[in-house]
């Protein structure tokens, strides 16, 4: 048991972690592509009209699954630049610095969908909904944490600082996921909920399932993707970088 936890920490360094990264983000991208087609198809060939929404419902595919990984991957992001502030660990800082990009666009991509949706269905485009506007917040934050992150030029002090700021942020995570149910808003409630039977049909759901899968192997690819090309930024005047670029 020992041996193996001294195994793993070892790659809490940035060398290490840079090729185990390498080796693995392939992976993680080949399934988010074979997921994505096979979750794309069944959502948009095989799960049935919607009776209520008709075909428009199908956005949802998309929706569910971007505003789900949203706030998943800020809640990670915090907890890896938490990590870094209080045990002053470099790679931590990287991985978060990583995350933040990817959380941005399925909070934009959760917005964009959500107001696509909310057209025909509601007849508008946007309202100040309580869920649609703390997940726009969840969005700045996202980008105020990428503006603080390149606006100061020492890293480590770049971290600490998108550190405080990614912490502080976290309160917004479940005012977004139990706006619902806390106030009277036009989003409509969870269909598939852990303590109660799916209110879809079973293609629906396998549709809906499979993207979501497709979009944590996609974050996951990402993420490692882009760790790669911090730690090369950071370490470049390091003689492993040097040699591994050569």
């Amino acid at each position: 048991m020992k041996t193996n936890s001294i195994h793993w920490f070892k790659y809490a360094a940035p060398q290490n972690f840079y090729f185990l990264a390498g080796k693995m983000w392939p992976w993680f991208a080949a399934l988010a592509a074979l997921l994505m087609v096979v979750g794309l198809w069944i959502s948009f060939f095989v799960a049935p009209v919607d009776a209520q929404q008709g075909q428009g419902y199908r956005i949802i595919f998309v929706h569910v699954p971007s505003s789900q990984m949203s706030m998943f991957i800020y809640l990670v992001m915090a907890a890896w630049a938490g990590v870094g502030l209080a045990f002053n660990t470099r790679l931590s800082g990287m991985m978060a610095a990583a995350l933040a990009p990817t959380g941005a666009l399925f909070a934009f991509l959760s917005l964009l969908t959500g107001s696509l949706w909310g057209k025909p269905m509601w007849g508008t485009w946007w309202v100040w909904d309580a869920r649609l506007t703390s997940t726009l917040i969840l969005l700045f934050l996202y980008l105020g944490f990428l503006a603080l992150q390149s606006s100061i030029d020492d890293p480590r002090r770049a971290d600490k600082a998108c550190a405080v700021l990614a912490l502080v942020g976290v309160v917004n995570v479940p005012i977004i996921y139990f706006s619902v149910n806390w106030w009277n808003t036009l989003h409509q409630g969870a269909s598939v909920s852990l303590t109660r039977a799916p209110s879809m049909a079973a293609p629906m759901l396998w549709g809906m399932l499979i993207m979501v899968l497709a979009f944590w192997m996609y974050a996951i690819a990402a993420a490692l993707a882009r760790v790669r090309n911090i730690i090369l930024e950071r370490e470049r005047h390091t003689d492993w970088v040097k040699n591994a670029v050569e």
